[in-house]
């Protein structure tokens, strides 16, 4: 039996530097919707990630860039997700409800409600919110575009976001309720 010595290819710094950054920004998910907005902190995330100070700082040299840097990233990564599943445009409102769940959504609540009266955060948040609300709409129309005009889309996509907030006063069975109660009504009203 022979064992290699070779040692493993070393990474470059771009690698490292995108491995650092990654584990921040799942970090700092993480942070926002287990502690919220005011109670995270970057040394929180540091520590979380397992990257010292001095390496959050130079890849994000402030609260407001680190978290709106995740919440952009979990954007990117979940509109890949729901189109790599080709959804369905029957059950298009169903899916673009559901976009509204989850740690993004609750991270971006975090961050809409402290940005109301953190101006730091809220001119962070202003291309975040822009780049968001494109994807949403990017995505919104490649699965129901032929069934739904682009007023109706908008509309569905307020709708929805509303839902999400308010679900936070309901229970699962309620919301699911709800939901199943609403979402033929929503597709009478919308679809072409």
């Amino acid at each position: 039996m022979t064992h290699s010595t070779e040692a493993p290819p070393r990474r470059t710094q771009a690698e490292r530097a995108a491995g650092t950054q990654a584990k921040l920004l799942d970090a700092a998910i993480d942070c926002l919707v287990e502690l919220g907005f005011a109670k995270t902190s970057t040394q929180e995330i540091a520590r979380r990630a397992g990257v010292s100070r001095g390496a959050q700082l130079h890849h994000f040299p402030t609260k407001e860039a680190l978290v709106t840097a995740a919440v952009g990233h979990l954007v990117d990564k979940r509109l890949a997700e729901i189109l790599a599943t080709e959804p369905d445009p029957e059950r298009g409102l169903e899916v673009l409800s559901d976009a509204f769940s989850g740690p993004l959504f609750y991270a971006a609540l975090e961050l809409w409600v402290a940005a109301r009266t953190d101006p730091a955060l809220h001119a962070a948040m202003v291309p975040l919110e822009r780049r968001v609300s494109d994807a949403i709409m990017g995505g919104a129309t490649a699965i129901m575009g032929s069934r739904m005009s682009r007023e109706s889309i908008e509309l569905s996509v307020e709708l929805a976001r509303g839902l999400a907030v308010s679900a936070l006063f309901r229970t699962p069975e309620s919301d699911a309720t709800l939901r199943a109660r609403l979402l033929p009504a929503w597709e009478d009203k919308v679809m072409q």
